[in-house]
């Protein structure tokens, strides 16, 4: 018998224990947390330490602050890539609409993120180097930025380009790059300076 909010993985045999595939429902239903579904398998997500909270915050803001008022950014929204297999990941950072934004949505769709950003931690730096990087890709999300917050802080920015992420530039220091038509400065270093902002 199926549980609620899931679909039996096919190709079951013997006495190999069913495995069952998480569906849109079924995440829906499951009690808050930090995790992650990949291909309908959910996937524990380490929770960031303080460090890394602090860079997530400034950055959001940062952005948020410098965007044209038809755009937003916020922090660790939760992102559908693919509703079959599903597929929800939980970037640091996301751009989408104002608009999508104001309707407060439980989690953006891919063809509304125009951005997303993940800062480096060592329990998930394999996969935002790897397997996000093809993720997002192939959900069509036009930028991806990887911020590594070990010192020198730095910063790679990919753009889609036929389907697949071209390196447009790896940063340190001051950044200034445009978002949807609009100019942003980032002082990458104060994402990490315990004064900035005070």
């Amino acid at each position: 018998m199926t549980s609620a909010g899931s679909e039996p993985v096919s190709g079951h045999r013997g006495n190999q224990p069913r495995q069952y595939l998480l569906t849109r429902d079924g995440w829906a239903a499951l009690p808050e947390g930090r995790t992650e579904v990949v291909a309908g398998v959910l996937v524990p997500s380490p929770r960031p330490m303080w460090f890394h909270l602090r860079s997530v915050t400034r950055l959001a803001f940062l952005l948020d602050e410098q965007l044209c008022p038809e755009m937003s950014a916020g922090a660790e929204a939760e992102l559908l890539l693919c509703e079959t297999p599903l597929t929800i990941r939980v970037p640091d950072v996301v751009v989408t609409s104002a608009e999508v934004a104001e309707a407060n949505p439980a989690r953006i769709e891919a063809a509304d993120a125009e951005l997303v950003i993940e800062v480096l931690s060592p329990g998930t730096k394999h996969v935002d180097q790897g397997a996000k990087l093809f993720e997002y890709a192939d959900a069509g999300i036009e930028h991806y930025w990887i911020v590594d917050v070990d010192p020198p802080v730095s910063m790679i920015a990919y753009r889609l380009i036929g389907g697949d992420y071209e390196n447009f530039g790896e940063y340190s220091g001051s950044v200034e790059l445009e978002i949807a038509g609009a100019p942003v400065k980032l002082d990458l270093n104060a994402l990490i300076d315990p004064r900035a902002q005070r």
